[in-house]
């Protein structure tokens, strides 16, 4: 005789329903997901990884020059 635990037995016929796959991910103005630890800069209601942050300077009219 096989005891499992039902929970056990539902992730075997369903999958298993929980974590990451089913939040909704935060993305950044570029489209980037947005992890847990992720340095992010925020402007006028967008959030643009910092990584990203140059291209998007760029993407909105910023030039950049040396003096």
């Amino acid at each position: 005789m096989c005891l499992e635990h039902p929970t056990i037995t539902e992730y075997n016929k369903k999958g298993y329903l929980g974590g990451r796959e089913d939040m909704e991910t935060k993305k950044d103005w570029f489209g980037f997901d947005i992890d847990p630890g992720d340095e992010v800069v925020e402007f006028d209601g967008d959030i643009v990884l910092k990584e990203n942050l140059e291209e998007y300077l760029k993407a909105n009219g910023f030039e950049f020059k040396t003096a």
